[in-house]
């Protein structure tokens, strides 16, 4: 294949021209991309497909785009004259210590600490809290580059062994190993080809876990993943013999799960085709030979069990309550029509926790949390108080336990633990971090705009104070909009040196998410899809009118579903914002179900093979799709991973390919495509940096703004 590359000296040339307020127009020679002839019909419309040929990400000739694309990049990236400056400075602000809140398992507490700088957070424990703790799991030590992560850790109820999944270049596709606590010894062989499992110890025999049939060889990133299994592991035995205990062919369901009660009385399987809706399945292990047995069939509703009181089991759905209500109802007749309302339904989204033979219910108010203290019978105890408005999390223990720790965050409000004695009600603190940040240089605003149908949506706005309303203050609009997601205010430390630099954050909670329940979720769903584009839309609008910012000084932003939703904003309306910067994004809405667990996904986006009327409306946002001939979209940097094995890259290989061959932009387009890491978890620490400086360093640079130039 020939690649166009510019040499280093026509480069500078581009680079240094793209911060002029008003550019002439020029041309970028990207690398040579082939088109191929493929065609495909829906429903008697042809479809041209140019760059299928970028779906095989384990081809030579896509691993040389690869490396052009980069390449071309980086050497964009590279000589924009500050983002070393934006490197340095994130370094500095990353580089203090972080906790998690402890738990106890068997005689020890165990936590997660990060010095700094680490690429991966390390596992401690202690017997006495406040006292030297020792390492206990070092992930930074699984690889040289930090790329091979720990990704979940489950311990027996005696806390004497524990299980533990390892991620290898971000997949999905996790590794197991088994230890022994005190000797830190792995006790048998490690498991392998495991995805989206959870791991459920049955006493001290074995552990449930769920995994998928592994694509052939050769597509194991991008191969579909249909019907998921559940098996239990019994510890002394191979792989190979463990019990398929549901699922797999006569039981087929692409998303299976399985927990135990606190009590181990009850095995809970959950069973979902789609990413919405779940079967509930119990199976109660103190009877001899005892059957698993539905709670509900169907995925109509969200619903999984709390707790146990001997055979009453406590349940938190949605079903008929799209807030959520908790009910009860006995084992022995366990199905809906028995249940009744303990906590009943408001007008506020609620999830529940269980700690010290008490109810916790965390209620969101406008996308603020309140937490509410009930107890067993369901009568309120208490409200607790929280240190001020924002996210709090957290709020579990055992039954036996006397205290619990919470943690809570907001924008301006480093995420900090408190201590809280379940019987009086009281919190205090427990860790805050020490990190060189002034809360009160800085503002949170909380406003509501209308959308497009005149919906109301709420929107967070970030600011240091003192920052004047002419409609030039860089602004980075972030959303999701999607699978029932909550984007709540939390601090994220990459955002200071946005802030600190006259940046302003703004962040709405727009449709399709879970801030306002099931009807919120559904509305930007499927049909109603275009509501979330909208919405989304109108918030640009909304911080245009107020004089936050103007286009020329507005970026948008978004990962996975909300890489999508950056994808269809900027090619609906390419004038809205100067930069755009779609992440892992889902592009091709035609072929997206095709890929690894994109099936599951269907019940937010609909398939193109469900009907004419659905194939034409995604046809119609469908980012990949949507791009015209001879367009001038915004500053463009997408960002994908070639292990990316959950929305595979191929989805922004092809819309890069497609920018670049259709538009006529006098901005650049890019794509950085990091190598050796996946959808975004377990992301070494460097890695981060080095990819936020990046994205940084495009979005000022493009709107003709040194940040450090006072």
């Amino acid at each position: 294949m020939k690649y166009l590359i510019l040499s280093l000296s026509s480069l500078l040339i581009l680079i240094s021209s793209c911060n002029q307020k008003n550019v002439k127009e020029k041309e970028f020679n990207y690398p040579d991309t082939r088109k191929d002839t493929v065609v495909d019909d829906y429903f008697g419309t042809k479809v041209a497909d140019p760059y299928r040929w970028l779906e095989d990400d384990n081809s030579e000739e896509t691993k040389a785009w690869v490396k052009a694309e980069n390449n071309f990049t980086f050497s964009y990236l590279n000589n924009i004259p500050f983002k070393d400056k934006i490197k340095s400075r994130l370094e500095e602000i990353w580089n203090y210590e972080k906790i998690s809140a402890p738990s106890k398992k068997g005689d020890y507490y165990y936590f997660y600490k990060n010095n700094g700088l680490q690429n991966q957070y390390v596992m401690y424990r202690t017997k006495d809290l406040g006292k030297d703790a020792e390492v206990f799991l070092d992930p930074n030590t699984f690889s040289e580059d930090g790329t091979v992560s720990l990704g979940g850790v489950s311990f027996t109820k005696d806390g004497s062994l524990l299980a533990y999944q390892i991620s290898e270049g971000g997949s999905d596709w996790r590794k197991v190993i088994i230890l022994d606590a005190e000797s830190k010894k792995q006790i048998e062989d490690t498991l392998k080809d495991i995805k989206f499992s959870g791991l459920a110890w049955k006493g001290n025999e074995g552990f449930y876990y769920s995994s998928y049939d592994k694509p052939k060889e050769g597509s194991q990133l991008s191969g579909l993943t249909q019907y998921h299994k559940l098996y239990f592991h019994k510890l002394g035995t191979a792989q190979k013999d463990d019990e398929l205990i549901f699922g797999g062919e006569n039981q087929k369901r692409r998303y299976i799960g399985a927990y135990l009660t606190e009590d181990q009385r009850f095995l809970v399987i959950s069973a979902a085709e789609s990413t919405s809706g779940n079967e509930l399945y119990i199976n109660d292990l103190s009877l001899e030979n005892s059957k698993i047995i539905p709670v509900t069939e169907g995925f109509e509703s969200d619903l999984f069990i709390v707790d146990n009181d001997g055979t009453r089991l406590l349940i938190s759905t949605n079903y008929k309550a799209p807030n959520n209500r908790l009910v009860e109802v006995d084992a022995s007749a366990p199905q809906a029509e028995n249940w009744k309302d303990l906590i009943p339904e408001t007008e506020n989204v609620l999830s529940v926790n269980t700690g010290g033979g008490y109810i916790f219910a965390s209620y969101m108010v406008d996308v603020k949390s309140q937490v509410i203290q009930y107890d067993y019978k369901g009568k309120k105890v208490r409200e607790v108080e929280l240190p001020s408005i924002g996210t709090s999390y957290g709020f579990g223990a055992k039954k036996e336990d006397t205290t619990l720790y919470y943690t809570f965050t907001s924008f301006t409000y480093p995420a900090t633990i408190f201590k809280y004695d379940i019987k009086n009600g009281t919190s205090g603190l427990y860790w805050k971090p020490n990190i060189e940040f002034n809360p009160e240089d800085f503002e949170t605003k909380q406003v509501f705009y209308k959308s497009k149908d005149g919906t109301k949506i709420p929107m967070f706005i970030v600011y240091k104070k003192g920052i004047k309303l002419n409609g030039k203050n860089p602004t980075y609009l972030y959303a999701y909009g999607g699978f029932n997601i909550s984007l709540k205010p939390g601090f994220d430390l990459r955002k200071l040196v946005w802030l600190e630099n006259g940046g302003i954050y703004a962040q709405p909670n727009i449709r399709g998410g879970g801030e306002y329940g099931e009807k919120w979720h559904k509305a930007g769903t499927r049909m109603h899809k275009q509501n979330v584009f909208d919405d989304f839309i109108a918030a640009a609008e909304y911080l245009f009118k107020e004089k936050y910012t103007s286009t020329d000084y507005l970026a948008i932003a978004g990962g996975s579903n909300g890489g999508l939703l950056i994808g269809a904003t900027m090619t609906q309306r390419p004038d809205l914002a100067k930069v755009a910067l779609p992440a892992v994004g889902v592009m091709d809405m035609l072929r997206y179900h095709k890929f690894t667990a994109g099936a599951g996904w269907a019940s937010d986006y609909g398939t193109s093979e469900d009907s004419e009327e659905m194939f034409k409306y995604l046809l119609n946002y469908s980012p990949v799709h949507a791009i015209k001939d001879s367009v001038n979209y915004p500053a463009t940097l997408i960002t994908t991973a070639d292990h990316d094995d959950r929305v595979v890259p191929a989805h922004s290989f092809k819309f890069a390919a497609t920018l670049q061959a259709k538009a006529k932009s006098s901005n650049p387009l890019l794509i950085r495509i990091e190598t050796n890491a996946g959808h975004g978890a377990g992301t070494p620490t460097s890695k981060q940096i080095e990819q936020v400086a990046d994205k940084y360093a495009f979005v000022w640079y493009n709107m003709g703004i040194n940040p450090f130039e006072k």
